[in-house]
């Protein structure tokens, strides 16, 4: 074995010395450590001028034990597309419901409705019709965004034309604007 030429470092022997030096220096960072703290931490997300508020922290009206406004006589009305978002800007989320009559045979025709929950109420109510059942019209999808409410539907050029097979497509936007939902006007129907 050769010898090193470079004579040994007095550092490279711990003696207690060292030990206690060391145990010293940490103390005393720990100390400091727990005196000076950090302020606290915000999830608050910069705003910008026209964009959407935060996220929502409470949760979405549920469907379920809704008394909706539509006549099924002895069958149930069935909940068949929902989405949720704000839609009017109070930082709570609106429901927005696509309900038809849980009929065994046909299309029955659908209602969209807006349902909210007020803090501390134990369940949702509706608040809003979009689409009456009345206008026979089908939801083929729904979309909550940006305070909108868009749906595709389905329609009927006249009352002449039968349940099974509409012949009008159509898109609609609704926005809460003055109290109330409004409907933007349509890009026109279209033939199916």
């Amino acid at each position: 074995m050769q010898q090193s030429a470079v004579p040994e470092l007095a550092h490279t022997h711990a003696r207690p010395i060292h030990w206690i030096a060391t145990a010293t220096a940490v103390a005393g960072v720990v100390a400091l450590s727990s005196v000076l703290q950090p302020g606290p931490a915000t999830a608050a997300q910069p705003t910008t001028p026209g964009a959407e508020p935060g996220p929502v922290t409470v949760a979405a009206p549920a469907t379920t034990g809704v008394d909706f406004p539509i006549e099924c006589g002895p069958v149930k009305a069935l909940v068949v597309k929902q989405a949720t978002g704000d839609l009017d800007g109070d930082r709570r989320p609106e429901t927005v419901a696509v309900v038809h009559c849980d009929s065994p045979m046909g299309t029955p025709p659908d209602g969209v409705y807006v349902l909210t929950q007020a803090a501390g109420a134990s369940g949702a109510r509706v608040v809003a019709t979009l689409v009456d059942p009345k206008d026979r019209l089908t939801v083929t999808s729904l979309s909550v965004g940006n305070g909108a409410v868009r749906a595709a539907l389905l329609g009927y050029s006249s009352a002449d034309v039968p349940s099974c097979c509409p012949d009008v497509k159509d898109s609609a936007k609704w926005q809460w604007k003055d109290g109330a939902f409004i409907r933007s006007a349509p890009a026109g129907a279209h033939s199916v």
